[in-house]
């Protein structure tokens, strides 16, 4: 169960998979991203709600051949030159994208989560969206005949979060911004958890959700994890690469510099 990230990447990710890396603000796996461009996965479906940065990284470093998203951006500090290179240029290869409202994919990881093909909602009436995705349809309600729009359920074959702890049987807690972790973990067919440490007790945290070991392929330590991005209780945000980034991202060659010397060369447990 408590394995090293390269080992639980080599057998939980494979070429082509759909894989999900999700964290809201805080908590990004950001480590687990760079593992999988080290290992040079291809042909993945990368999901994401709000992918920035380390989508960035991932779609630039080959990785991906389509990206299922809500908003995609630098946050804070403009666009994901890399993510746009890929769409409009096709470098270093061609992005297909579909692209829905952050609603839209909560409720999508949900109708996953809770075994059901699809979910319902009014988030698109009237948006242009619709026109442009075909995993939204009408669907008219059998009770009221109001017509509403339908996604289909988000199954990952594999979702990847970085939380602050677990225990030495597995289980994984995590607080502070929680986004949709627990619906993409519960929606996945294999789950990754890279942790900021193991303890031997889990104590009660104010608001925290707890991933049990059973619903969980692997669990990494990973100390500083989520970096760019941050870990209540244990690291704060790396503003200052953020904004960075956006001038290193912006040129192929200096892009594909920083990511020989920062992450290829770079090693992690």
């Amino acid at each position: 169960m408590i394995v090293p990230l390269a080992r639980a990447v080599s057998e939980h990710v494979h070429d082509g998979a759909t894989v999900a890396l999700e964290g809201f603000t805080h908590l990004i796996p950001f480590a687990a991203g760079h593992e999988i461009i080290r290992q040079q996965r291809r042909e993945l479906t990368l999901i994401r709600m709000t992918p920035d940065v380390v989508y960035d990284q991932m779609i630039g470093m080959g990785t991906a051949s389509k990206l299922i998203f809500s908003w995609g951006g630098n946050p804070g500090v403009g666009s994901l030159h890399r993510f746009r290179d890929a769409v409009e240029n096709g470098w270093p290869r061609p992005l297909e994208i579909d692209e829905h409202s952050h609603a839209g994919m909560a409720a999508r990881y949900t109708a996953g989560a809770s075994g059901l093909p699809f979910a319902v909602l009014r988030g698109y009436r009237g948006s242009d969206l619709a026109v442009r995705s075909d995993t939204i349809a009408d669907v008219q309600c059998p009770f009221t005949a109001e017509v509403l729009a339908a996604v289909p359920a988000i199954n990952p074959d594999v979702t990847i979060v970085h939380a602050q702890r677990a225990d030495r049987a597995g289980n994984v807690q995590m607080w502070g911004i929680v986004g949709v972790q627990k619906e993409a973990v519960m929606a996945a067919g294999r789950v990754i958890v890279t942790v900021e440490e193991v303890v031997d007790v889990l104590d009660p945290v104010p608001g925290a959700v707890v991933l049990p070991a059973w619903v969980l392929s692997a669990v990494c330590v990973v100390p500083n994890g989520s970096h760019p991005s941050y870990a209540a209780g244990y690291s704060t945000r790396d503003n200052a690469f953020y904004s960075a980034w956006d001038d290193i991202s912006r040129d192929r060659e200096t892009f594909t510099a920083w990511m020989e010397q920062h992450v290829l060369e770079s090693a992690r447990v």
